[in-house]
């Protein structure tokens, strides 16, 4: 087992300069020397004291959520969670917003370390995308081997505590309650190919068309942004292309939402002509009309679980701890049966 004797000679420090990175003492050294401090405690997989670490982190009271965008109705609700019982911890929490940029998110990491968070929280998805999650999770890994914690939220290959929403289950009871109703031509408003979270949705939405002998091809299934006009612009091109589909799939209700408006704006009955369904029932869901048909995730629990993982002192052995949670359907007016003669 590698010692801090063992990390200062391969970083080619003192030891008491390398306990002082590694412990977050407040003294101030270079980048480049915090830099080759980390290396070598990942290189060698040095594990700290953890008492030492915990005697000279108690000043710690902040924690960083890094998120896609918190504008965004889903990560706002989210938040709300983590903010909670943050505020409960007598904790301050830093919101970082990446814009689904993930260079963003690697800076913030190494900015909440550098300014010495007790806790990180990835609230966003996931990426397909191995070279950033490989630089990803090492710099994770060396901020836990530094004593600091981590959970994430979503499917992410990355190490920490996990709150893990049941999107693949969702989709497929998305699926299910249309391919159920009669519905046989179905357009998928999907969010950006590189998220686990698109993924995952499609695959259980996926997973419904075989069980119901259908399939999705390629001109059913369109990709945007997570957002409103996103959904408004791939609606557009899904009626344009198929404009004898019956119903149509967005993978968040943002997106479900601009679907809704464009529908109303080319004089479209929803759900008389087209059913939409959407996904996460963000609280705007039961108030637009006709009312959303969606998924629901409880995404305040969901934060709040997350802050709760990420706050409470180490397991034993470092286990991360994992939590799914349930996808439920919620019918209302959006959806219904295909027109007759369909």
């Amino acid at each position: 087992m590698a010692t801090l004797a063992d990390v200062a000679r391969r970083a080619g420090v003192s030891p008491a300069t390398a306990s002082r990175i590694i412990n977050g003492s407040p003294k101030p050294v270079t980048d480049a020397l915090r830099e080759r401090v980390l290396a070598a405690v990942e290189e060698l997989q040095y594990v700290p004291n953890a008492h030492a670490q915990q005697l000279a982190r108690n000043h710690r009271s902040a924690v960083g959520v890094i998120v896609h965008d918190v504008s965004d109705p889903y990560f706002a609700e989210i938040t709300r969670g983590l903010q909670r019982v943050a505020t409960e911890h007598g904790r301050l929490v830093i919101i970082c917003n990446t814009y689904r940029d993930p260079d963003r998110e690697l800076e913030y990491v190494e900015l909440l370390r550098a300014n010495q968070a007790a806790a990180i929280i990835l609230a966003g998805s996931g990426y397909h995308d191995e070279q950033f999650t490989h630089t990803l999770d090492a710099k994770l890994r060396v901020y836990q081997a530094t004593g600091g914690h981590v959970a994430v939220i979503g499917r992410h290959e990355h190490t920490g505590h996990a709150v893990i929403p049941a999107n693949e289950a969702g989709g497929h009871l998305v699926g299910a309650e249309l391919f159920g109703l009669g519905h046989t031509r179905v357009g998928v408003v999907a969010g950006p190919r590189h998220l686990t979270t698109t993924t995952d949705r499609l695959a259980g939405l996926r997973r419904a068309a075989r069980e119901h002998g259908q399939k999705f091809g390629a001109r059913q299934i369109v990709y945007a942004d997570f957002e409103r006009a996103g959904g408004a612009a791939a609606t557009a091109a899904l009626l344009d292309a198929q404009p004898q589909l019956t119903a149509i799939a967005a993978l968040n209700d943002s997106m479900a939402i601009g679907a809704l408006a464009l529908l109303r704006e080319r004089g479209i009955d929803v759900p008389g002509q087209i059913s939409v369904v959407g996904f996460d029932d963000m609280p705007i869901a039961a108030d637009v009309m006709p009312a959303l048909t969606t998924i629901r995730l409880p995404l305040a629990d969901m934060g709040a679980r997350a802050m709760t993982l990420a706050l409470q002192p180490p397991e034993p052995l470092n286990t991360p701890q994992i939590e799914h949670v349930e996808a439920v359907l919620v019918r209302r007016g959006s959806s219904g049966p295909p027109p007759s003669g369909a």
